[in-house]
């Protein structure tokens, strides 16, 4: 791969930086440019994806309680925040641990299906630069008309410029007016095929919202409060790409879902590797129903949401999940 003369220089300057150890006032004159160039080209490095700073996970993995969640709940690999008391908030170190994680997920040749809401949309925001080959990031849902960051495609975008990937946006609104117009924008060729793709992801990267005055499907204009309260009385526990699950994790019967455009679960699950990210230790319930229904496969929680599923389920028994859950 030839480079343009303005590009060797910020691969010669992280090269001697990040390779050799030298101090930025040595990159200068070695190069015959000033610290503040080298500072410059360094920024310009990351950005770029030249070079990746990543931290280690494995201090979120090697721990005892993290094995006992594995176990538990049949999982691939559980992260856990908070344990080792490097902040005050465990929730605060989550964005950075799972866009760490994320990346090392995301494979060369990767499609990877992504859901929104604010946690997700913070992971995007605290990702580094990677420069992976033939990715593809897709919405796992329909789009918002709303102003806020974390609507479908900011998410989906922000995640593939991370990734110098490619982004595909879906071509349909998350809710629509009726059901009868939803089924019918169903089986329009474009967002047919865009529905049935979701099985081909390779991976996943989601949460699961809670059902309350601040929920995302709340704020964005989705649901009232009034409709609100109305599901949760037939039941409505979590949100899941924008669909309302009851406790066990299956989608509730009600005319709101009807009216989404979203990923089919069956769909959903029939992804490989999926990685559920759950800030808030306030959504216990929400989590719960998330594992009776086997969306995921690998989990980012706070060390207390853990402590509270172990005690919870108990370490005696699996919980008794839906079909499709991880084995």
């Amino acid at each position: 791969m030839a480079y343009r003369p303005a590009d060797q220089i910020v691969h010669k300057a992280a090269w001697l930086y990040y390779t050799h150890g030298l101090r930025q006032d040595e990159v200068a004159q070695r190069l015959n440019i000033s610290r503040a160039s080298v500072a410059l080209y360094l920024r310009r490095a990351r950005e770029a994806g030249i070079v990746n700073i990543s931290t280690s996970t494995h201090l979120f993995r090697n721990d005892m309680m993290a094995r006992q969640v594995e176990d538990l709940l049949g999982l691939e690999t559980v992260w856990l925040a908070g344990e080792e008391g490097l902040t005050a908030s465990p929730a605060d170190e989550i964005p950075t641990l799972a866009a760490n994680v994320f990346v090392e997920m995301v494979r060369n040749g990767d499609r990877v299906g992504v859901a929104w809401g604010r946690t997700v949309y913070a992971i995007a925001d605290a990702m580094n630069y990677a420069d992976r080959e033939g990715v593809s990031v897709v919405e796992l849902c329909g789009n918002l008309g709303s102003p806020y960051s974390y609507r479908p495609d900011q998410c989906t975008m922000e995640i593939a410029r991370r990734l110098n990937a490619r982004g595909l946006n879906f071509y349909a609104p998350l809710v629509l007016g009726s059901k009868e117009l939803a089924a019918a924008l169903r089986e329009e060729p474009v967002i047919r095929e865009q529905l049935d793709l979701v099985s081909q992801c390779d991976l996943a990267l989601f949460t699961v919202g809670a059902l309350d005055a601040d929920s995302h499907v709340i704020k964005c204009g989705a649901l009232s409060l009034e409709e609100l309260a109305e599901l949760k009385a037939l039941g409505a526990t979590g949100v899941i790409a924008g669909q309302l699950i009851d406790a066990d994790g299956r989608l509730i019967d009600c005319d709101y879902n009807k009216r989404m455009i979203s990923a089919d679960f069956d769909a959903f699950r029939a992804i490989p590797r999926r990685l559920m990210v759950v800030q808030e230790d306030e959504k216990f319930e929400p989590l719960r129903a998330a594992i009776k229904g086997g969306f995921f496969t690998h989990l980012i929680i706070t060390a207390p949401m853990a402590r509270r599923l172990l005690k919870t389920f108990g370490t005696a028994s699996r919980p008794n999940v839906e079909a499709g859950a991880p084995a």
